[in-house]
C-alpha cells in the first residue's frame, strides 16, 4: 500500500517544501512497519499492514495552529437577588459554516455543596443535568453548526456560598467529534494497493477530528 501526503507537508520549524501552503507539525513518529524510502523526496508511506486496525504515523503540534481552535468560551459568573450561583456559558464553534460538530459535551465542575439545578438552554436539541454524585454539570449539545453559537444559563442552589465555594468552579472540560476536518490541514493525496488478491479492494479516505483534553478556563 502506498500512502501520499500533503506534499508541503514539513516536519520541524526549519524545513520548508514546495510552492504551496506548508503543513508543519513540530515532530512525527511511524509504525515499524512502515517503509520511508519516498517520504523524504515525496512524502510518501509505503506499508504492507496486517489485518485489522494499524497507526502508521503520530504528529505533535503544539504551537502556531494553521486554524483556530474549533470553540471559544465566554463565561459569565454571578449571583442573582436570592444568593443562588448564575453561570452563563455562551459557546462559539469556529468552523466554517459548511462543518459541524457532532456529539459536542461540556463538563463543569461545580461547588462541593450544590444541592439543586434550574437551566435556560438557548435550543431545545440540548439537553443538562447536575450529577451531585461527582458534583459536575454536564450540557449536551447534539450537533452544532460552525460559525453558530449557543448558551445555557444555570442557576445553581449552593447553601453558604462563599469566595472559597466559587474556587472550586471549572475549568471546562469538552469532548466532541469533528467529521471531515484535521487542525494541522494534513492531507493524503492518494492511496494505491497493488499485489492484491483478485477483485478490487475497498479503499476510502475518512477525516474525523476526536477531542483528548480540550480545556477551557473560566
Amino acid at each position: 500500500m502506498r500512502i501520499g501526503l500533503t506534499e508541503e507537508f514539513c516536519v520541524g520549524k526549519s524545513e520548508l517544501r514546495g510552492y504551496g501552503t506548508a503543513v508543519r507539525v513540530d515532530e512525527c513518529a511511524f509504525h515499524s512497519s512502515v517503509r520511508l524510502d519516498e517520504f523524504e523526496s515525496n512524502r510518501v508511506l509505503k506499508v504492507t499492514p496486517s489485518p485489522g486496525e494499524l497507526t502508521l504515523m503520530q504528529y505533535q503540534l503544539s504551537d502556531d495552529l494553521p486554524s483556530t481552535l474549533p470553540f471559544h468560551l465566554f463565561p459569565t459568573v454571578d449571583r442573582d437577588p436570592t444568593g443562588r450561583l448564575r453561570v452563563y456559558l455562551k459557546l462559539r464553534c469556529d468552523l466554517s459554516p459548511k462543518s459541524q460538530a457532532l456529539n459536542v459535551r461540556v463538563q463543569l465542575p461545580v461547588p462541593k455543596g450544590v444541592v439543586s439545578l434550574s437551566q435556560e438552554l438557548s435550543s431545545p436539541e440540548q439537553t443538562a443535568e447536575l450529577q451531585l454524585g461527582s458534583k459536575c454539570l454536564h450540557w449536551n449539545i447534539p450537533r452544532f453548526q460552525g460559525g453558530s453559537q449557543l448558551s445555557a444559563l444555570f442557576k445553581l442552589e449552593v447553601p453558604g456560598l462563599s469566595g472559597a465555594s466559587l474556587l472550586e468552579l471549572g475549568p471546562v472540560h469538552m469532548a466532541f467529534e469533528l467529521p471531515m476536518h484535521t487542525c494541522s490541514g494534513l492531507r493524503v493525496r492518494f492511496l494505491r494497493c497493488t499485489g492484491m488478491q483478485p477483485g478490487l479492494p475497498h479503499r476510502w479516505v475518512r477525516y474525523v477530528t476526536h477531542s483528548d483534553a480540550y480545556v477551557l478556563r473560566l
